[in-house]
């Protein structure tokens, strides 16, 4: 367990404040187990150490053990269990909004015995709450710095495609309700998420591929400072369809055409072996239901 630590976060302090112990006591785990196999496990790496060849191979058994026991304790609750008890979810702001919610409600109405606790998490931090086992199910982003899909100790599967808006003041030339192509907002100035989420990275790209870079003259971290610059004519933006905008602001959302048009992948993220979870099952058959009523609902004018 410190070992599958020591691998995710990165360093033996890190690993050591994740479980709890002292980085001593956590240096001591590993070299105890070292000893029990008799191999070595850690080994000196400049300032810091780094793992052995040994503790690689060890580690690609140990996370297909947590997922085995993972699977062996749904098996011993029974298949025809109903959903019941504690289910923790985590997303970021618009997951929350648009698909978390909803789905704490509905899941609570239909199943009496269920509680499903909400926790605001960013990208990045939804995967330690999966692997320190504190959360049960996340509603993330596709990024490129997420763990691989075929990554042994995380179940990751597509939600939805939420696509991107241009955002622009309602006496803008695009505010006719027209769709238009990327290209067409080459030479305009941009306001840009600084958001820890890939909404920024994801702006760049979809410019790039439309052949500019954007002139970026304002950035913001919420999308509601955004819209409110956009709204005083200081540049345009593109935003995701879940972001939510205040309904009183003079903004159009208008629509991209393009193929592919720019989107933020969402995805549904468990533990290895929690999918045959009963709870589990109830919320992911939620959220595709929730997910394909977000999908059809038209761009807000």
């Amino acid at each position: 367990h410190v070992l599958r630590a020591v691998a995710h976060y990165g360093t033996v302090t890190a690993a050591a404040r994740a479980l709890h112990f002292t980085p001593s006591a956590a240096s001591q785990q590993i070299r105890q187990l070292g000893r029990e196999l008799g191999v070595t496990l850690l080994e000196p790496h400049g300032r810091r150490v780094r793992l052995t060849p040994s503790a690689l191979l060890l580690l690609r058994h140990a996370d297909a053990i947590e997922a085995r026991w993972e699977q062996a304790e749904i098996d011993l609750r029974g298949c025809d269990e109903q959903p019941a008890g504690l289910l923790r979810v985590c997303g970021f702001a618009s997951a929350i909004s648009n698909l978390l919610t909803p789905l704490a409600v509905a899941l609570q109405q239909r199943h009496p015995g269920l509680t499903v606790q909400v926790e605001e998490a960013e990208r990045r931090d939804s995967f330690d709450l999966l692997f320190d086992g504190d959360t049960d199910l996340a509603v993330t982003e596709a990024a490129s710095d997420n763990p691989p899909v075929r990554d042994a100790r995380f179940d990751q599967q597509p939600l939805l495609d939420d696509p991107f808006d241009l955002l622009v003041p309602t006496d803008h030339r695009f505010a006719d309700g027209k769709r238009i192509g990327l290209d067409e907002a080459s030479g305009e100035r941009w306001i840009v998420s600084t958001a820890v989420g890939t909404c920024r990275e994801q702006t760049f790209a979809a410019c790039i591929g439309a052949g500019f870079t954007p002139d970026v003259v304002h950035n913001a971290l919420e999308w509601h400072a955004i819209a409110n610059m956009v709204a005083a004519g200081l540049g345009v933006s593109l935003v995701p369809r879940l972001a939510h905008l205040a309904p009183h602001l003079p903004v159009r959302r208008v629509q991209l055409t393009g193929n592919p048009r720019p989107a933020r992948k969402l995805l549904t993220c468990t533990r290895a072996g929690a999918r045959g979870d009963a709870t589990v099952v109830a919320a992911l058959d939620e959220l595709s239901r929730i997910a394909a009523e977000v999908c059809l609902d038209p761009v807000a004018a």
